[in-house]
């Protein structure tokens, strides 16, 4: 790249002497500016110089010398040879004039002339017209007199070797000053041999002048050579300095500052003078609370000995500044002491480095918590305690529930931000009490240091878990999930940090199989729960890879025709030893393990097939988890099962969960219209159990809403509002145009509450328990009509006991037995065929006689429904709720009994 014309300058400067600061020459500086406009280069000493040579140095600046020799060389003359003719004396006058005229000739030709050899035209004959009228001057007095007079001629000698001398190293005009002195010197004589003698000359004289340009071309190389190789390391230290990557300093014998790199200063914000004559610890921090980095360099300064790369602080205002300073003491001849001399560089950028890749080392970095390696560290050292009373301690594992949800239909930057949240809440819920790590993914850990009270932890768990089980804001949608704990304690469940972390993981894994959102305390049995667990999962990987599943296929009834409409897909596996396992007890493990998309799909393409068999107007609904729901091949999936099959893709109907919402974004809306242009039928199933609001509805796509078993079982119980719910979602599924089903429908008065509230379909053992496809077909070649069966009434738990009654009617005394009984009514046994509404009074100890009505009968069996609600301990014992006892029937019926 081309330089600038400031930069050929400038270079020039610095390589021609060496040192930036060192001053150069007007002259030189204009002479490399017009070289560079010229395309010439300016780089070195000999450019330096050629460039002054191009520009305006073919005239020596004492070249105005010569009006006075001119002068004083015919004076001289005249002292030997007398008056000089009056030509000579005007000639000699005139040359004098024309010296001073060429000086101001040649200044004109610099300012209008670039090239060089323009500004030779004006510089030659600025020299070669004064030297040739002097001598015209000295040769017409030579010529006057007919003879060469020795004065005159040793005059215009002098006068030659004076104008040489001035002209000395300038090529050109050097050569001009002689030949058009001695031109005009013989130009009187007419002399063939003179001329053919200057013929001869000029040839010689450009020979010699290029023989002399090429020795001192070649010696102002070597000169310049010799120059940059003796400053060199000065040229390196220097743009070093320059570059701002270190710096230089020198101290006295006493420690102070005598040298310092100019940069220095401006990192200080102080001028450099302030700084020279500063002692060396003023620019470091040498108080009480410095670092071992000060202290070791004040004792080096001391000892005066050498140091290397000590990290030091500097003492600048709003930031924190490292040095790393290497320096060593000198001496002089003599081998005194005169100071220390060394170079510092800034450590800053590299300490932070160091101190951040520390921190990611021992913290986690989207929580800040302790990472695994630090809180393991944690626990080793409570464990490892000198004495054996400092070893005890408590571990808690926690396990976020419902995470992996979240994180997959809202993504991962919203996983990350519940993360953070749930880690400041479970630093508020801990504070002091002990120290809280993220062991990676939804994983945390708390270590509880010193000996603990069970009950203690008891509470802090439950209080961690309601903590984390309140609701999230993340990314403008609301958030629940829950948290499920492991607690193992020192030295009681574990001696070494292996062992006690284990043991709180299979104490985890037990509050997870117990449902989640609680907390377990590590026991002895622990291990082989965990054992049953893995060897589950791996029977589940092998029922798939040997396709031991099945699906099961429960009636849907139109509450309209009471005929089947459809079925329910439900998947069942047979196990080799356990026997037939519902999906509560394999779900979660392939969906913790990541089998369930494959069983999904699986589970699609089986119910298309098994579809195809059945008649046009009967459906099969599948359950799509949300894992599937987020799966972009699902609409693929979902075509080509229907396409195999070849049925009509409104027969399947896909049960999605309330769920898939937590991912509130385009996606979600992209999926459902992707099944919608399918054909498929969507239901949202378990509607109102889920974290959603009802906003979803007025854009998603479903045909049917599937009431959850929850809100049915209990609605006819006096006191439910389960109705009221029923009858609210019914109204709104109408609104919108959708059907609805109501699950888990297992009682006629269930039965009779639902259709009466408006339930287009329902589901459940009130009708059918689910079929395989093979008694699915052959229940639907017997016709599609359904019939009802099964108990009048749902009733509460019961317990089963053995126990003798007395029962009175109107009078008449029975005995019988009690053989299952609810808070609200009971089975006995011993009365054949007692009609429905029939009244007793049942004697159930000497201190107890409830009230009830005979509700159905059987054989000798009936159920009874106690008047006043009944409570039953976990020993059998019977007492009231409420309501007095007869005291005054007590004798009269134990005596009638006998």
């Amino acid at each position: 790249m081309a330089q600038s014309e400031p930069d050929a300058v400038s270079n020039a400067g610095r390589h021609a002497t060496g040192d930036a600061a060192r001053p150069v020459p007007a002259r030189v500086r204009k002479a490399g500016a017009v070289a560079a406009r010229a395309g010439e280069p300016a780089d070195g000493l000999f450019s330096a110089f050629a460039a002054t040579h191009a520009a305006d140095a073919l005239l020596s600046r004492r070249w105005n010398c010569m009006a006075g020799v001119f002068a004083g060389s015919a004076a001289f003359a005249a002292i030997f040879a007398g008056i000089p003719p009056v030509h000579s004396i005007f000639l000699i006058a005139a040359a004098s004039l024309l010296v001073l005229a060429g000086i101001y000739f040649v200044r004109l030709g610099n300012r209008v002339a670039d090239a060089p050899w323009q500004r030779a035209m004006f510089a030659v004959p600025a020299v070669a017209v004064p030297m040739a009228v002097f001598g015209l001057g000295m040769g017409y007095w030579n010529f006057r007199a007919g003879e060469f007079l020795e004065g005159p001629l040793a005059a215009f000698i002098l006068a030659s070797v004076i104008a040489t001398l001035i002209q000395s190293g300038k090529r050109y005009t050097l050569f001009t000053v002689q030949i058009a002195g001695w031109s005009g010197l013989l130009a009187w004589f007419h002399s063939p041999s003179a001329v053919a003698t200057l013929l001869v000359l000029v040839p010689i004289a450009v020979l010699v002048d290029r023989m002399q340009a090429a020795a001192q071309r070649a010696s102002l190389l070597r000169r310049e050579a010799e120059l940059r190789l003796s400053r060199r390391a000065e040229d390196i230290l220097h743009d070093f300095e320059e570059s701002g990557q270190g710096w230089f300093w020198e101290t006295d014998s006493k420690g102070m500052l005598a040298y310092l790199s100019p940069a220095t200063a401006g990192l200080f914000n102080t001028s450099r003078g302030d700084m020279i004559g500063c002692h060396l610890s003023k620019l470091f921090e040498t108080g009480s609370d410095s670092h071992d980095g000060e202290r070791t360099l004040a004792f080096h300064l001391s000892a005066r000995s050498a140091f290397h790369e000590l990290a030091v602080r500097a003492p600048l205002r709003g930031e924190e500044r490292w040095w790393s300073v290497t320096g060593k003491p000198i001496y002089d001849s003599y081998g005194n002491y005169v100071g220390f001399r060394g170079s510092a560089h800034d450590l800053t950028e590299k300490r932070r480095t160091q101190e951040e890749a520390t921190r990611l080392a021992r913290y986690d970095s989207l929580t800040g918590l302790a990472n695994r390696f630090q809180i393991s560290k944690t626990l080793e050292r409570l464990l490892d305690a000198p004495r054996e009373a400092q070893r005890t301690c408590a571990v808690f594992l926690l396990d976020l529930d419902r995470f992996k949800q979240v994180n997959d239909t809202l993504g991962h930057p919203a996983g990350d931000a519940l993360l953070t949240q749930v880690s400041q809440r479970l630093l508020r819920v801990v504070a002091e009490r002990g120290r809280v790590g993220r062991l990676g993914g939804d994983e945390f850990q708390v270590i509880l240091g010193g000996a603990q009270v069970r009950d203690d932890l008891a509470n802090l768990a439950h209080r961690i878990i309601e903590s984390l089980s309140q609701p999230y804001s993340i990314e403008g949608h609301r958030v629940i999930i829950g948290a499920s704990v492991g607690i193992a304690l020192a030295p009681e469940d574990g001696t070494t940090s292996d062992a006690l972390v284990r043991n709180a993981d299979l104490a985890l894994y037990a509050a997870k199989d117990a449902g989640r959102g609680c907390y377990r305390f590590y026991a002895t049995d622990l291990h082989s729960r965990a054992e049953e667990k893995r060897q589950l999962e791996q029977d589940l990987r092998d029922a798939i890879h040997a396709g031991a599943l099945e699906l099961h296929y429960q009636p849907v009834i139109e509450t309209a025709t009471e005929e089947i409409s459809g079925f329910e897909a439900l998947m069942r596996w047979n196990h080799p030893t356990r026997g037939m396992l519902s999906p509560a007890r394999f779900v979660e493990v392939a969906e913790d393990t990541g089998l369930i998309a494959a069983m999904g799909e699986w589970a699609i393409r089986t119910a298309c097939h098994d579809l195809a068999r059945w008649p046009e107007s009967v459906r099969v609904a599948v359950n799509v988890s949300p894992i599937q729901f987020a799966n972009p091949q699902l609409p693929g999936i979902v075509t080509s099962a229907i396409a195999q099959a070849g049925i009509d893709p409104q027969r399947l109907e896909l049960e999605i969960t309330e769920s898939v919402f937590l991912a509130d974004d385009s996606n979600t809306d992209a999926m459902f219209a992707s099944l919608k242009r399918i054909g498929v039928r969507l239901a949202l199933d378990d509607f109102g159990t889920g974290y959603s609001s009802l906003s979803y509805l007025k854009k998603a796509p479903f045909d049917k809403i599937k009431i959850d078993q929850g809100f049915v079982r209990g609605a006819t119980m006096p006191g439910s509002r389960n109705g009221a719910i029923i009858a609210s979602i019914t109204s709104l599924a109408q609104s919108l145009g959708m059907d609805t089903t109501a699950e888990g429908v297992e009682t006629l008065d269930e039965l009779e509450l639902v259709r009466l509230l408006g339930c287009s379909h329902v589901q459940g053992y009130v009708y059918d328990k689910p079929f395989d496809a093979d008694e699915a077909t052959r229940r639907l070649e017997s016709g599609l009509k359904a019939v009802a069966s099964g108990p009048r009434a749902s009733r509460g738990p019961r317990q089963t006991m053995l126990r003798k009654v007395v029962l009175d009617h109107e009078g008449e005394i029975y005995t019988g037995t009690i053989r299952n009984i609810s808070a609200n009514g009971a089975m006995i046994e011993g009365l054949w065929n007692v009609p429905p509404e029939t009244t007793f009074k049942i004697a159930v100890s000497d201190d107890l006689i409830l009230a009830g009505k005979a509700r159905w009968s059987q054989e000798n069996r009936m159920g009874i429904e106690f008047q006043i609600p009944v409570d039953i301990g976990a020993d059998g014992r019977i007492s009231l709720k409420r309501g007095v006892s007869q005291e005054e029937d007590k004798p009269r019926l134990w005596r009638q009994a006998g």
